[in-house]
């Protein structure tokens, strides 16, 4: 048996671990694969249709839990019992916190939710680490169609050998789990069965449905569990027993060092074992079998709190087995509230007092949210925890119950339920191929770092496939000039960075028709297709509580009508102004002028920077070079309302008199991967493009709901002359939701 200390700091490993060895590679996987989570504190657990939920969101990274001020947009969603989401939208964050709230409709069903939020960094890793919660709605006005149905005893038992593996002859400890059909644990006892129906072992659950027992399986020997749940009895049979293999046993002595101990068929050979915590490398070392066993010893010191893998590779850096071990948080931020009276009467103003400090007494800066509702024998669900999310639950799969309980004490029995969480949790949670690489994976999301990302795909008409190399550009109609461009990619991938987006818009996407007239421009949907595969406890109305719903019902209708004004506290910032080409070397606010009625003479009279040229295919813009002393041989980017204009016959053909202002850029402009010949820009009375024909835009607001199938995440196409979507499943035109702060992208062409 061959014993190590895997003592390790910063960068330096253990004996064994080349620079090109199993940690260096996982370090540069971890910084290329930096981790983020979000935390979502909402107003309570609770919410009758038409109310208001508000919300905080918190960005951390995710080995320390500090603020991570990385992405500038988070994604937050409600969805339903079929994962369709009933409300969407995006969040600005700022210094890594943001804020909303969603406008609940009054046509909401009963039921219980899911509120999820994300980044479109985390979308890399998917949906399984996005913050997850559930709340309750009550509609009082809605029959919710649920019913207490007869209990179908649908329960599900699972197995968990420790590391991955049952291996014939080694004695391993297996978990296990028994949850009913909405996924919570329930309490059970079983015994194992050999093929002869003796019994070689006996087992209960400790808490929500979790146990563990242990097993040395027998060469040609298979095993049935017989579990009961109640007076129902379950029949079940293990993982599969193979004949070679790798075991590894965890032991954790209290206060001294853990003891990892690793069994194998094979009586010698190398082994390596990596030990990350968080995704950061606190240990690897190379142990020798001798007679089958190898024993590593680990510093508890050298592990973060939380969450930490223990993994093992062969000589050829092959996984073989993976174990998780948790290590509740040393440091605790304590927040004390202390209300300025001890007792209040009706309408009294309530002033409540924060302080935070740690656990050796010492005050310390914190961002902090706090929110007051009722507790009455409707609210009964315990709210989302940041603590036990951020150490436990963000870095786990699945339903995790209660997680709250596994801070509360350093009890045995917790310890124990901790470690039965730990290992029925499987194996991490990325691909250790992507990590071991030789070359880094690309990611095809990347960080929203300055603004939100608008992404579109341009393909050939007819045929679907990618165009590379085009140049498209978007705009929102508006009296403030913003314009963007991009090149597509290989997939035919565009994408444009918004920023001073933060209300519903139009917007137009088009590729000059110089490159090509008949290419294809979809505007992708920027929120999360993917669903993680939780399951939801099902909202069942009690009659016993039918004075307590009509009571919030009441209390919800007063606050409609008292508290208007409160529905929406975020005012839209101011936006710049200044257009994107900066300050205009020209400009004419042409009432000041003689007014004309053709565009044609308004610019022959009285703009002496652009020259007016008509050839064959119609009229042409030559800007004046003031840096050259010349004239530009090729026609300016003109723009209406922000909007390129390609067919000047078309721009001089409108209306004078709809212009409020012209602007001429006088010299090169460079954007993007685009050279403009000068720049002319008009601008309407109103920035909305005054009627100009040919104009095909996307509406850029809230989730549009199908009225026939109640679907809101179907693309539809915007009509240039309505302001409403035509819904492909009905046909007709939708009323949305309440356009939503940083609304979602949801229409494509």
């Amino acid at each position: 048996m061959l014993g190590l200390v895997l003592a390790t700091t910063g960068t330096a490993y253990s004996q064994g671990d080349t620079s090109d060895g199993l940690a260096s590679k996982f370090s540069r996987y971890q910084q290329a694969a930096l981790p983020e989570k979000l935390f979502l504190h909402l107003d309570r657990p609770l919410y009758l249709s038409g109310e208001m939920m508000w919300f905080k969101i918190y960005a951390v990274e995710g080995t320390y839990s500090r603020p991570l001020p990385l992405s500038t947009v988070a994604y937050v969603e409600v969805l339903d019992k079929e994962k369709r989401p009933v409300a969407q939208a995006k969040v600005s964050l700022k210094q890594a916190t943001g804020q909303g709230s969603f406008l609940l409709s009054s046509s909401l069903p009963s039921g219980t939710y899911t509120v999820r939020a994300y980044t479109n960094w985390m979308k890399n890793f998917g949906p399984e680490y996005y913050f997850q919660n559930t709340v309750t709605v009550i509609n009082p006005l809605v029959a919710s169609g649920s019913a207490a149905a007869k209990d179908s005893a649908a329960y599900d038992v699972q197995f968990f050998p420790e590391g991955g593996n049952l291996v014939q002859g080694l004695s391993s400890k297996v978990a296990f789990k028994v949850t009913a059909k909405t996924g919570t644990g329930v309490t059970a006892q079983g015994k194992l069965l050999n093929q002869s129906g003796a019994v070689v072992a006996t087992f209960k659950t400790l808490r929500y449905g979790m146990g563990s027992f242990t097993l040395t399986p027998q060469p040609g020997v298979s095993y049935t569990a017989l579990i009961t749940v109640g007076k129902q009895v379950i029949r079940h049979s293990l993982p599969r027993v193979f004949e070679q293999g790798y075991v590894m046993l965890l032991e954790n002595s209290g206060t001294g060092p853990l003891t990892l101990t690793v069994n194998s068929t094979s009586q010698s050979g190398a082994v390596f074992l990596l030990a990350h915590s968080r995704q950061k490398v606190a240990a690897a070392a190379q142990g020798q079998l001798v007679n089958g066993q190898a024993a590593f010893s680990i510093d508890k010191g050298q592990l973060l709190d939380g969450i930490s893998h223990f993994t093992l590779f062969d000589a050829q850096q092959k996984p073989l087995c993976e174990r998780l071990y948790f290590q509740q948080p040393k440091k605790k931020l304590s927040i004390t509230a202390r209300p300025d009276k001890n007792q209040y009467t009706l309408r009294d103003k309530v002033a409540v007092e924060l302080a935070t400090a740690t656990q050796d007494a010492q005050r310390t800066a914190a961002n902090l949210s706090m929110a007051v509702f009722r507790l009455d024998s409707l609210t009964t669900t315990p709210t989302a925890d940041i603590n036990s999310y951020l150490w436990l639950t963000s870095d786990l799969k699945g339903q995790i119950e209660h997680p709250e309980y596994y801070f509360t004490d350093a009890s045995p029995e917790t310890a124990e339920a901790a470690d039965n969480l730990m290992l029925t949790q499987g194996w991490s949670r990325f691909r250790w191929e992507d990590a071991l690489a030789p070359t880094l994976a690309t990611f095809p999301y990347s960080p929203e770092l300055h603004g939100h990302v608008i992404q579109g795909r341009i393909t050939q008409a007819g045929t679907n496939r990618p165009v590379k190399g085009a140049i498209a550009y978007l705009a929102s109609p508006s009296r403030i000039t913003r314009l963007t461009n991009d090149e597509s990619n290989d997939d035919g991938l565009v994408q444009f960075e918004i920023n001073d987006f933060d209300r519903p818009k139009e917007i137009v996407v088009q590729i000059d028709p110089q490159q090509d007239s008949t290419h294809r421009i979809e505007i992708l949907n920027p929120f999360s297709p993917q669903y993680a595969t939780t399951l939801t406890t099902p909202f069942i109305p009690l009659t016993r509580f039918q004075q307590d719903y009509t009571k919030r019902h009441f209390q919800t209708q007063v606050q409609a009508i008292y508290s208007k004004k409160y529905e929406s506290r975020y005012s839209i910032p101011p936006a710049d102004s200044m257009a994107f080409y900066g300050k205009p070397d020209e400009i004419y606010f042409l009432d000041k002028y003689t007014r004309f009625k053709v565009l044609e003479e308004v610019m022959r009279e009285y703009v002496p920077g652009v020259i007016v040229r008509i050839r064959k295919d119609g009229f042409h813009f030559l800007v004046t070079d003031k840096v050259n002393k010349t004239v530009f041989n090729e026609n300016p980017l003109v723009l209406l309302d922000g909007v390129p204009i390609f067919n000047i016959n078309k721009m001089m053909a409108m209306d004078p008199l709809k212009i409020r202002k012209l602007e001429v850029v006088d010299s090169h402009y460079f954007q993007g991967m685009s050279l403009y010949s000068g720049i002319v820009s008009f601008t309407t009375y109103k920035g909305d493009l005054e009627g100009f024909p040919s104009v095909r835009a996307y509406w850029y607001s809230s989730t549009k709901a199908c009225k026939a199938s109640g679907s809101s995440t179907r693309p539809a196409t915007i009509h240039p002359s309505k302001s409403k979507a035509a819904c492909p499943t009905c046909g007709t035109c939708c009323t949305g939701t309440q356009p939503l702060r940083l609304a979602a992208l949801t229409l494509a062409s």
